[in-house]
């Protein structure tokens, strides 16, 4: 087998490459997790309607 020589700036750029894929991967993974859970919480409110950004905030305390 022959070897190849040494080569910093692939070995970089391969791992530039993994961790874009790994945080796009990640930048996925929350937008599926905050769709699931405006669904899930305008489901459990009986809504038919999209909730605004509004309507995901906590209500004030003495609601």
């Amino acid at each position: 087998m022959i070897e190849q020589p040494y080569n910093a700036a692939h070995e970089r750029e391969e791992i530039a490459s993994r961790v874009a894929s790994f945080k796009a991967t990640q930048e996925r993974f929350e937008r599926e997790r905050e769709e699931y859970f405006v669904a899930t919480l305008q489901n459990a409110r009986g809504g038919s309607e999209p909730l605004s950004r509004h309507a995901l905030e906590d209500p004030p305390f003495w609601s």
